[in-house]
């Protein structure tokens, strides 16, 4: 069939199966018909129906409350319902139309409107467009996120259907090359090619093998397969005899592929031109930035290159400003805890100060205290090393101390610029230290970081730094701990039953339950198989009352001072952890893996 044919046999299909274009709508996307807000639930209807017995009514209810399972994978797998009955009973419980796809294929240009990833991820295909509006054959119609994700990708109003699983499986294997295989594919070409550059060659020639299609095309597929993996950081190490890709991923490490060695200086010079370093330099490190565009986002990753043993070595740290959160009620706060830090972040003077390691997320938590507070009426300045994401209303401030433009020079001259709120990004030093000592003593508000276990011995590190007890005790207005765990995936959850004793043992207060039913995930494609997927913080919060700072100034020990400040109502990260054990967000491996005591 001609492609101009084709084209037109695609659109009288989409007109035949699209609903009419004045069907309900939110935002964008079409409401997927009236069925999705019924209030009768699917396994009600299949009752109702005459479906299942209610006998089978209740082994499906006790089956689902143990596995966790979606209704209709549950009652297919048990062989309550063929595949074909329990869709065709889906498509009238939420009334929209069960369909085939057309039997001429989808057009190419229909299937590029959405992106591979977000068809795996959601087990969506684009069947027909017309007027404005995509059809879209779904296996679950009531994942509105997935609706949501496609309106906003292509600009049109998003029309769902339901079509066998198994049909849409096999034509999301048929139509899309997943990312691993193109990876894989990009990984070939590029080793097929006679790119032989070595370390030693000349600037000319590492730039010519840089610009090489394939290594292009290689660099390009590492960096998209980050983005889809949702990577916060791709490393490039190099050994004597490999060149190894790892992501990390939900703050673990993994290995993804290993080109051949001869293509390291070329990968490595496509990655120095992309962020306008110097190809010829390979005896220092050298720090850059580059943008890479995925469909309608554009990331932004921040390059830092070291020479190692044998050859560079290439970390990115990925800004997507797009996966931001800037909502306080979003970043994990206990009900408490968040009361304290918003009563904080609206004061008109102090310092407030987040600590945890690297990769903790300590820039968000203190972001988004900028964004709460960021009104018309308010000043914000920012130092910082270096400015990850930038925020609308803000004057953002980059350190150099190549030209002696650093922490404390920078805050100096800060404070002759009339703010009302300073975020200095990391107090590294005593001056610096004082310096925002001093500013949060003379009206103003300051947020920053320090390298601490927990928030107790925060104290004690700025004290053992020089800064007076006294002078300390009375700028303090908060301090934030905190660690950032994976959480379940939800795909694959599943209930357990534990007893509350291995929970004590761990730091959980007695609650006299006996047995806990808790939650794990079985291992899936959507997480890899690790059963866990996406991360959130977890917060230990010490406000500084007047309590601890009669303990400040006393010279009190961290130990000390920790038990006033669970006394007043302080949780521990420990403790915080468990509690996200017993709501069933995460497990309590992985709280025991981010909060070792």
């Amino acid at each position: 069939m001609k492609p101009a044919a084709k084209q037109a046999v695609d659109r009288d299909w989409a007109r035949q199966n699209t609903p009419p274009p004045d069907s309900p709508s939110s935002g964008g996307a079409a409401a997927p018909a009236d069925g999705l807000t019924q209030r009768r639930r699917l396994s009600d209807f299949l009752l109702a129906e005459g479906l299942i017995t209610s006998e089978q009514f209740s082994l499906l209810m006790a089956e689902q409350k143990r596995t966790n399972e979606k209704l209709p994978v549950l009652v297919v797998r048990l062989g309550l319902m063929t595949e074909d009955q329990m869709v065709d009973a889906q498509a009238r419980h939420y009334r929209i139309p069960f369909v085939v796809f057309p039997e001429g294929g989808i057009a190419p240009e229909i299937l590029r409107m959405v992106p591979a990833g977000i068809a795996l991820k959601h087990e969506v295909i684009p069947i027909g467009r017309s007027a404005g509006a995509l059809t879209l054959a779904m296996i679950d119609p009531t994942n509105l996120s997935a609706v949501d994700d496609v309106a906003f990708r292509t600009g049109m109003r998003v029309f769902p259907v339901i079509a066998r699983p198994s049909v849409i499986r096999q034509a999301l294997e048929q139509f899309y090359e997943t990312q691993k295989t193109r990876l894989a594919s990009a990984l070939s070409e590029a080793e097929a090619e006679n790119v032989e550059t070595t370390v030693e060659a000349n600037p000319l020639d590492l730039r010519a093998s840089a610009d090489q299609a394939p290594v292009v095309r290689l660099v390009n597929m590492i960096l998209l397969e980050a983005v889809t993996r949702g990577a916060s950081d791709v490393h490039l190490e190099p050994s004597e005899r490999f060149f190894q890709v790892r992501f990390r991923v939900d703050g673990i490490l993994q290995d993804v592929t290993a080109p051949a060695k001869r293509l390291e200086a070329a990968v490595v010079s496509r990655i120095k031109i992309m962020s306008n370093l110097d190809i010829a330099e390979r005896r220092l490190p050298q720090d850059g930035r580059m943008k890479f565009r995925d469909g309608t986002r554009e990331v932004d990753f921040r390059v830092s290159i070291i020479p190692a043993l044998y050859g560079e070595s290439v970390v990115l740290r990925m800004l997507d400003k797009s996966a931001l959160k800037l909502d306080l009620t979003q970043l994990g706060f206990d009900a408490w805890s968040l009361e304290q830090f918003q009563k904080a972040i609206h004061c008109t003077h102090g310092m407030i100060l987040v600590t945890g390691p690297t990769g903790s997320g300590k820039t968000t938590t203190l972001y988004s205290a900028l964004q709460t507070v960021n009104t018309p009426e308010i000043h914000l300045l920012t130092l910082e090393d270096p400015v990850e994401y930038n925020i609308p209303r803000v004057n953002q401030v980059q350190v150099n101390e190549e030209i002696g433009f650093g922490f404390a020079g920078a805050l100096r001259s800060f404070l002759r610029h009339d703010p009302d709120v300073i975020l200095v990004g990391e107090i590294r030093d005593l001056e610096t230290a004082q310096i925002a000592n001093r500013a949060a003593l003379t009206g103003h508000l300051v947020l920053s970081t320090l390298h601490t276990n927990d928030a107790p011995s925060t104290i004690a590190r700025l004290v053992d730094m020089g800064v007076p007890p006294f002078l300390l005790s009375s700028a303090l207005r908060l301090i934030v701990a905190q660690r950032l765990a994976r959480k379940i995936c939800e795909e694959c959850r599943e209930s357990y039953e534990a007893d509350e004793s291995e929970l004590i043992a761990n730091g959980l207060a007695p609650q006299g339950r006996g047995t806990l039913t808790l939650y794990r995930g079985r291992g899936c494609q959507t997480c890899s198989f690790t059963g866990l997927k996406g991360r959130m913080a977890l917060y230990e919060l010490l406000p500084v009352t007047r309590e601890i700072r009669d303990q400040i100034n006393t010279g009190a020990t961290t130990a000390e001072i920790k038990k006033v400040g669970r006394d007043l109502g302080m949780r521990t990260l420990r403790e915080a952890g468990l509690a996200k054990v017993l709501e069933g967000v995460t497990t309590v491996e992985e709280v025991l893996r981010v909060t070792a005591e």
